[in-house]
C-alpha cells in the first residue's frame, strides 16, 4: 500500500491523463454516443425548461384534487390552444414584420446614411470627431457587416426550423414523462447513494431543484415584464417594427448581459431610420426598462438565489459563446450554479476540516 500521499497523488493525475489519452486514441467508439446527445440535447433542454415553468401548475392543480395524469393532459390541451392562437393572429404580424425588415434593409440603410451625415455637418458632431473621420463610411461598413452576419444567422434559423420536426414530436413526449415521473429520479439518487451520504444527496439534489426552479421561471417572468415595458415604450414614440423588436429584445434577453446589449443594435438603428431623437428615445426606453427590470423586478423574483457577481457572468457567457454558441450562453450561468452547488458540498464534506487545520 502507497502510504506517501504525494505519490498517491500524482499516480492518481498520471492515471487519468493516461485514460484520457487513450480515450481520444479510440474517439470513434464515442462518436455514436455523441450523435445521440446532439440528437436529443435540444429537446432535452426544451423538456427540462417546461417542466420546471409548468410543474408549479401541475402541483396547484393536483391540491384542487385533480390527479397528476389528467392535469397534464389539460395543460397540454390549453397550451395547444395558445399556441394555435399565436399562430393564427401573431405569426403572420411577426413574419410580415420581418420580411418587410429584411427586404427593405437598402432603405434602412439608405435613411441612415441620411441621418448620420445631417449629424455629420452638425457643429457640436464636428467638434467631438476628427474632420479626417469619415463617420458615415465607418457605420455604414458596420452596418454591412453586421446585415450580412443577421442574414446568416437567420438562415440558421430556418435550417434549425426545418429541423423542428424531431423536436416537435420528441419534446412532448420527453415532458409529460418529466411532470409525471421527474420528482422520482431525485428519491432514486437518493436511495442510490451510500447510507452515510444519503442526507447531502438529498441535500445538493433540493438545492439544486429550487435553483433552477427559480432560474427559469423568474426569467420568464423578468424577460415577460421587459419586453410588456419595452414594447409600450416603442408604441409611444412610433418605433417601426416594433412588435419584431420586441420579441427580439425578449428572445436575446436570455442570454445574460450580451443579450441586451446585441438587441439595442438593431432596435437604436431602426429610430435612426426616422430621426436621431427617435433612435435617442428608443435608447432611453431600453435602458429605463433595463432599469426597471434589474433594480424592482428581478430582485422582487430572484431575491438573494442568483448571487452571482456581473464579472463572473460575463466571463462565463462570453467563454461559453466562444465554445458552444447561443445554447452555451444560455444554458452557461444555471450550470454554473449546479457545479457551484455540488463543490461547495463536496468541499464541506471531504476538505473542510483539512483545510481549517493546515
Amino acid at each position: 500500500m502507497i502510504k506517501n500521499k504525494s505519490i498517491l497523488f500524482s499516480l492518481f493525475v498520471a492515471l487519468l491523463l493516461l485514460i484520457i489519452y487513450l480515450g481520444s486514441k479510440v474517439s470513434f467508439i464515442f462518436q455514436p454516443f455523441l450523435l445521440l446527445f446532439q440528437a436529443v440535447a435540444i429537446p432535452l433542454l426544451l423538456s427540462m425548461f417546461l417542466y420546471y415553468l409548468l410543474r408549479p401548475v401541475v402541483k396547484y392543480m393536483e391540491q384542487h384534487k385533480i390527479r397528476r395524469t389528467p392535469a397534464i393532459l389539460i395543460i397540454y390541451v390549453v397550451f395547444t390552444i395558445i399556441l394555435l392562437w399565436f399562430i393564427l393572429s401573431q405569426w403572420p404580424k411577426l413574419t410580415d414584420q420581418m420580411v418587410s425588415l429584411v427586404n427593405g434593409f437598402p432603405d434602412i440603410l439608405a435613411d441612415v446614411k441620411f441621418q448620420l451625415s445631417q449629424l455629420e455637418n452638425n457643429e457640436w458632431v464636428a467638434s467631438v470627431f476628427p474632420s479626417d473621420n469619415n463617420i458615415v463610411a465607418t457605420i455604414t461598413e458596420f452596418l454591412n457587416k453586421g446585415f450580412s452576419s443577421i442574414t446568416n444567422y437567420v438562415g440558421k434559423f430556418f435550417s434549425f426550423v426545418s429541423n423542428f420536426a424531431i423536436i416537435l414530436f420528441t419534446t412532448p413526449i420527453l415532458l409529460f414523462y418529466m411532470l409525471k415521473e421527474g420528482e422520482k429520479l431525485g428519491r432514486k439518487a437518493v436511495r442510490a447513494t451510500p447510507v452515510r451520504f444519503k442526507r447531502d444527496m438529498l441535500s445538493i439534489i433540493t438545492d439544486i431543484d429550487k435553483m433552477l426552479s427559480g432560474f427559469i421561471v423568474g426569467r420568464v417572468l423578468v424577460n415577460l415584464a421587459l419586453g410588456v415595458l419595452m414594447y409600450i415604450g416603442f408604441l409611444i414614440i412610433g418605433l417601426p417594427y416594433a412588435f419584431l423588436l420586441t420579441v427580439v429584445a425578449v428572445i436575446a434577453n436570455f442570454i445574460p448581459v450580451i443579450g441586451a446589449i446585441l438587441s439595442s443594435v438593431p432596435i437604436i438603428i431602426v429610430g435612426l431610420t426616422q430621426s436621431p431623437a427617435t433612435a435617442v428615445w428608443a435608447l432611453i426606453i431600453i435602458l429605463a426598462a433595463q432599469q426597471v427590470q434589474d433594480n424592482l423586478i428581478a430582485p422582487y423574483v430572484f431575491g438573494k438565489s442568483m448571487d452571482i457577481h456581473p464579472l463572473t457572468t460575463i466571463i462565463l457567457v462570453l467563454g461559453a459563446g466562444n465554445i458552444s454558441g447561443i445554447v452555451g450562453m444560455i444554458i452557461i450561468i444555471p450550470v454554473y450554479m449546479i457545479l457551484k452547488i455540488i463543490v461547495v458540498r463536496v468541499f464541506q464534506i471531504f476538505f473542510k476540516r483539512k483545510w481549517q487545520r493546515l
